[in-house]
């Protein structure tokens, strides 16, 4: 099945944010675009499937603050991805996202 072109979805929006976040290759710490309202999980999973990015899920052992045993996740795209939409429409895009 060959790999169909990813969109970006609108500038202003957490799907956006989240997306912006990926591409300038920062940490997302999940809370300040989200506010609460959906889960970063929710929106990365509707970036693959509905916007077509490629993101790389990785996820790890990790502590809560209480101590508990939960798993952390860290969502990335591969270089050469960001790269291609940098160089494709991404700047203007990512200008529009955070003028």
């Amino acid at each position: 099945m060959p790999r169909k072109t990813p969109i970006f979805p609108g500038p202003r929006t957490a799907r956006g944010a989240v997306l912006a976040v990926l591409l300038s290759n920062a940490d997302q710490a999940g809370s300040e675009p989200l506010r609460g309202r959906v889960t970063l999980a929710a929106i990365v999973r509707a970036l693959k499937r509905k916007y077509h990015w490629p993101i790389e899920t990785t996820s790890f052992p990790s502590n809560d603050i209480d101590g508990r045993a939960t798993w952390a996740t860290v969502y990335s795209l591969p270089q050469d991805v960001i790269e291609a939409a940098l160089d494709a429409k991404g700047r203007d895009w990512l200008r529009s996202t955070y003028p």
